[in-house]
C-alpha cells in the first residue's frame, strides 16, 4: 500500500508543477523514525512557480489518524538542507503529529545566515486545493506548506494566535523567499 501511496503521491506532485521531480532521501541521522518508503522530491523552477520546491513523500504513509499531511517548502534556491528538514519533520510527525498551523523549531537556520529558525504550516496560499489535496483511497491527505519563521514571529503566534500571524504575514508582504529577511515583528 506504501508503494501505492508514494506513487500517487508522486504524480499528484509532478502533474500539479508540470515536471519529474527527482526523488531525495536524506540517510543521515534517526531517518529510521520515517516511514521506509519516505522521500522528498525536489522540484527545479517551472512553470508554475519560478522558484525550488521541496515535497514531503510519505509523511502520512500507512498512518490512520486525523493529521494527514505532507509538507511543502519553498526555496529562492536548491539546497539539500530542505531534504534533511523535511525528512526531520517527516521523522517528527511519525511520533508526534503535525497539523495545519502548529510551529516546529528547526534548531537552525532554515537556509544559511537567515534568522528564520522555526517553521508555520500553513495552507498553501500560493497553490490552493489543487496542490493541498490529495485522494489516496478514502483518506484525504493535506500538502501544508511550511513556512520559515523567526523565533519572534512563533512567539506572536502563540500570543495571538494563528489567524493574526497570517494577517501580519499579509499586512506585510512576507518576502518568504528571502532567507535573510527581517522578523515581521
Amino acid at each position: 500500500m506504501q508503494k501505492e501511496y508514494s506513487t500517487n503521491l508522486t504524480h499528484h506532485y509532478n502533474s500539479y508543477f508540470g515536471i519529474v521531480g527527482k526523488k531525495m532521501k536524506w540517510e543521515i541521522g534517526p531517518t529510521w523514525k520515517t516511514h521506509p518508503e519516505f522521500f522528498v522530491l525536489e522540484f527545479t523552477p517551472n512553470k508554475v512557480h519560478n522558484m525550488w520546491t521541496y515535497c514531503t513523500v510519505g509523511m502520512s504513509a500507512d498512518l490512520i489518524d486525523d493529521n494527514l499531511i505532507e509538507l511543502v517548502i519553498y526555496s529562492p534556491r536548491q539546497d539539500n538542507s530542505l531534504v534533511e528538514l523535511l525528512t526531520v519533520h517527516a521523522s517528527h510527525h511519525r511520533l508526534t503529529p503535525f497539523n495545519i498551523h502548529q510551529t516546529s523549531n528547526i534548531g537552525r537556520p532554515w537556509l544559511e545566515n537567515s534568522i528564520c529558525d522555526h517553521a508555520f504550516i500553513s495552507f498553501p496560499y500560493l497553490d490552493g486545493d489543487n496542490l493541498e489535496i490529495f485522494h489516496f483511497q478514502e483518506k484525504v491527505i493535506h500538502c501544508y506548506w511550511l513556512i520559515p519563521i523567526t523565533q519572534v514571529e512563533r512567539d506572536y503566534k502563540i500570543e495571538y494566535g494563528c489567524e493574526a500571524l497570517e494577517e501580519l504575514f499579509e499586512e506585510k508582504q512576507l518576502d518568504y523567499l528571502n532567507p535573510l529577511r527581517n522578523s515581521l515583528v
